[in-house]
């Protein structure tokens, strides 16, 4: 293995470790309340969630659709593209690899849909003119972030032209 192909094996096994945190620890509190005359501020929903207890929440709610949604680009197209890329940087014979390779720049796009939503989602309540919402980001979300740069990173650094690499 080149130490380009090393470089990328240990980026894909950081952005697992980074993945993992993303998706289990909180990623956004948001916060609706009310200021009352007499009584001050009163808290009215409150509620801080991780992406798998989203999706959990999501499904109990019957909101099936973005339950999937979340699962696909959160869960199961991270866990492919890095099986996907081990599986590459393993198999010196693996039938297929500069497709499999290519097929992983395809999916790798969707990596950082969750981090734009979850963006999107917190200027538009940033930015709101209404006071009593508040949306405030955790751990969760540097991680996941993290995980879609270093494993979009990770892609950069393989070297898939060597001779090493057939198809």
């Amino acid at each position: 293995m080149n130490k380009r192909n090393a470089v990328a094996l240990v980026l894909i096994i950081a952005s697992l470790v980074c993945l993992y945190p993303g998706l289990t620890k909180p990623i956004i509190q948001i916060n609706i309340g009310a200021q009352l005359p007499l009584i001050g501020e009163f808290t009215l929903f409150e509620r801080t969630q991780s992406v798998v207890e989203s999706i959990q929440s999501l499904f109990e709610t019957d909101n099936d659709l973005v339950a999937w949604l979340i699962l696909i680009f959160s869960i199961i197209v991270p866990i492919t593209k890095a099986v996907i890329l081990l599986a590459v940087l393993a198999f010196k014979k693996l039938p297929g690899r500069k497709a499999l390779y290519r097929f992983v720049g395809l999916i790798g796009k969707w990596s950082m849909a969750d981090v734009f939503v979850v963006g999107i989602l917190l200027a538009f309540l940033a930015t709101g003119e209404n006071e009593s919402i508040r949306a405030e980001l955790y751990e969760g979300f540097n991680y996941f972030l993290a995980y879609c740069i270093i494993s979009i990173l990770a892609i950069q650094v393989m070297d898939v032209n060597t001779d090493d690499l057939v198809q």
